[in-house]
Parts: C-alpha cells; structure tokens; sequence
C-alpha cells in the first residue's frame, strides 16, 4: 500500500481542480489516500527578505513533510492567463527554498482543468517542465476541457475523457507498486 498525497494547486475555496483531485482520489482503492485543501493553506508571497527575517513557517515544513512522506502525488494544477497560478508557483518557490528537491523520488500524477477548451494545458505544460527540477517523476497527465460542461457531482460526464482520466490513474496507480 502506498502513501498518496492529493491536493489542488489552487488556494480557492471553490476551486474547480480541487473537485477534480477529490473526484479522483474515491477512484483509487488500496492505498493510503490523503487529501489536502489548500484552501486551508496560506503562505505568504516569497521574498529573501521575509526569507531572511521570519524563516520558514511551521506550516511550510509540515507540509514539505507530507509530501516527503508520499510515496505518489495527485496534482491538478489551475490556470491563470496560461500559467500556473501566482499562489501555487509561490508555494513552489517556498518549498525549493526549504529543499531543492523537495519532490524527490516522488511519483506523480499531473492533472488540469478549466471552464474552457483548453483545459488549462498552458499550466499543465509549465508545471510538467518545471516538477521533475525539484526531483519530480511525472507518471501520467490529464487535461479536463469544459468543466462545466464535462463534470459533475457525479464525475466526467464524456466517455472518451473518463477513460481518459482512469487510464492516466491507473498509470500513475501500476507505478507505485
């Protein structure tokens, strides 16, 4: 049984990746599941000076803890104007500064998604590139297009996307064992 770690690179309330991350960790048996909202998770915007003068936060380090201690992640990433968002690059610049390969040996499934049609592939190709620079192995990846029109309460609605998604989890699941 291996230890995953689940969150969104999102810190909003209502974020659509955050849906996505929970509807795939009820697809993933056998394993030890953790799912994190970083709705609850605030860290504040990286500068060498507040580096310098404060350290780093508790809350940083227990978080750089749990994903040492993940054996996979789940990540699905937002998009803000065709980059990853300016509170989950944030949090990226924090982390390599606590430990430059804070991901390493970690495997981990990429996911993205928006309320268009491009499913926010601008962030998902950044993040991809920039993930294994910290130690990263990138599995598999998956691109939800259309949110809105794609998802519901009940999962992905279109077929082809659904097998899609469980073929880059089940990727991402046959490499952890």
């Amino acid at each position: 049984m291996a230890a995953i770690l689940a969150f969104a690179g999102s810190n909003s309330s209502t974020s659509i990746n955050f849906k996505l991350v929970q509807y795939t960790t009820t697809l993933v048996e056998g394993h030890d599941v953790r799912v994190l909202n970083m709705a609850n998770h605030p860290f504040p915007i990286f500068s060498e000076d507040d580096e310098k003068q404060n350290g780093y936060s508790n809350a940083l380090v227990e978080f750089k803890e749990n994903i040492r201690k993940a054996d996979g992640l789940i990540l699905s990433v937002n998009e803000h104007n065709g980059n990853p968002s300016a509170y989950f690059k944030n949090l990226l610049d924090w982390l390599s500064r606590l430990d430059r390969k804070f991901l390493e040996g970690t495997k981990v499934l990429l996911m993205s998604t928006s309320g268009g049609k491009r499913g926010g592939m601008g962030s998902l190709a950044v993040i991809e590139n920039l993930l294994p620079r910290f130690g990263a192995e990138i599995i598999a990846t998956f691109s939800l297009p259309s949110f809105y029109d794609n998802f519901s309460e009940d999962g992905i609605l279109d077929e082809s996307l659904k097998a899609e998604h469980q073929k880059a989890l089940q990727t991402f699941l046959d490499s952890l064992k």
